[in-house]
C-alpha cells in the first residue's frame, strides 16, 4: 500500500507542472493577441486620420508657405497704385496661365509754375503727363516675383509747355546772333516739348512683384524698371510778339515778321533738336502696392 502511494505522488507532481506550463502558455498567447490587437487599432487610426503620423512624415506648418496654388485662367484680378517717373501710377491685372499676367497701366500728373524770373525772362511753365498702355508679364518662376514685361504704350500725352517774356534790355542768342529785347515792346515767346513722337510706343521692363500671387497672398509690393521707346522729343519754339534791337537799342525789328530773326530762330531750334536725340527712350520706374481677389 505504501509503495502504491509513493508511486502516485511523483505522477501527481508531474501533472501539476504540466498544468502550470499550460497556464503560462495560455497567458503568453493572450498577451501576444492583446499586443497585436492594440497595434492593429493604432494602424487603423493612423490610416483614417491623415494628420496623425510620425514626426518624420508630418509637414512643417511653413513647408507649404510658397507652394503654388492652381488658378483658373482669368480667375483673379489685381489692382495696384503707386508712383512712377510718369506720375501717379495705377494698374490692373489678371492671370492668363501659371506664368503669364495681362496688365494695364496708366499714369497721370499735372504741375504748373508761374512767373519764375530767370536770366532776365519771366517764365510760366506747365508739365502735363498722361499715359496708358498694357504689358504681358512673364514669370519664369511662378511662385517668385521676378518678371520680364514687353508691352505697348498706346496713349501718350507727356509734354511740357512754357511762355516767356523778356524784360527790357535782356539779351539772348539765336544761331550765334545776339539780340536785345526792346524797352518799349519786349519780346514774348512760347515753347513746347513733346515726349510722344512714336505713338504707340513699344515698352520693355523688368521688375519684382506679382499683382496676381501664385501662392495665395492677397497683397504685393511691385517694383518696375525699364523704358518706353517714344522717339526723339518734338520741340517747338515761337517768338510771338515784341521787338529786338542791337546793343545800342537801335535798329529794332518785329520778331514775328522779320525774316532774319525767324531764320536764326529755326537754325537754333535745329541745334536744340539735335541735343534732344539721346532722349528717344523715356525711363519707366515705378513702385507701389497691390491687392488681388477672386472674380470666379
Amino acid at each position: 500500500m505504501e509503495s502504491i502511494h509513493s508511486e502516485q505522488l511523483p505522477q501527481k507532481g508531474r501533472t501539476i507542472r504540466k498544468m502550470r506550463n499550460m497556464n503560462r502558455s495560455i497567458a503568453v498567447l493572450f498577451l501576444a493577441l492583446g499586443v497585436a490587437s492594440f497595434a492593429t487599432a493604432q494602424t487603423s487610426s493612423s490610416l483614417s486620420n491623415p494628420n496623425v503620423g510620425s514626426a518624420s512624415t508630418q509637414r512643417s506648418p511653413h513647408a507649404s508657405k510658397n507652394k503654388e496654388k492652381k488658378l483658373k485662367p482669368f480667375s483673379r484680378v489685381g489692382l495696384g497704385a503707386g508712383v512712377s517717373a510718369m506720375g501717379v501710377n495705377l494698374q490692373i491685372a489678371t492671370n492668363m496661365d501659371r506664368h503669364l499676367n495681362l496688365r494695364g497701366v496708366g499714369n497721370v500728373l499735372g504741375y504748373s509754375v508761374n512767373n519764375i524770373s530767370t536770366s532776365g525772362f519771366n517764365v510760366s511753365a506747365k508739365l502735363a503727363m498722361a499715359t496708358a498702355g498694357f504689358s504681358v508679364d512673364y514669370y519664369p518662376f511662378p511662385t517668385h516675383g521676378l518678371r520680364l514685361s514687353p508691352g505697348m504704350l498706346f496713349y501718350n500725352q507727356n509734354s511740357v509747355t512754357a511762355t516767356a517774356v523778356a524784360t527790357a534790355g535782356t539779351s539772348f542768342t539765336l544761331n550765334s546772333v545776339t539780340y536785345y529785347s526792346a524797352a518799349a515792346n519786349p519780346v514774348q515767346g512760347a515753347a513746347s516739348i513733346g515726349f510722344n513722337k512714336q505713338n504707340p510706343a513699344f515698352t520693355l521692363t523688368t521688375g519684382w512683384g506679382n499683382l496676381i500671387s501664385r501662392t495665395g497672398s492677397h497683397f504685393s509690393f511691385p517694383f518696375e524698371i525699364g523704358a518706353a521707346f517714344v522717339g526723339t522729343p518734338t520741340l517747338n519754339i515761337g517768338l510771338t510778339q515784341g521787338q529786338v534791337c542791337d546793343a545800342a537799342g537801335a535798329n529794332c525789328v518785329n520778331v514775328a515778321t522779320d525774316s532774319t530773326v525767324q531764320a536764326n530762330l529755326q537754325a537754333q531750334i535745329a541745334k536744340y533738336k539735335n541735343d534732344l536725340n539721346p532722349l528717344q527712350v523715356y525711363p519707366i520706374l515705378s513702385f507701389g502696392i497691390g491687392f488681388n481677389f477672386h472674380i470666379r
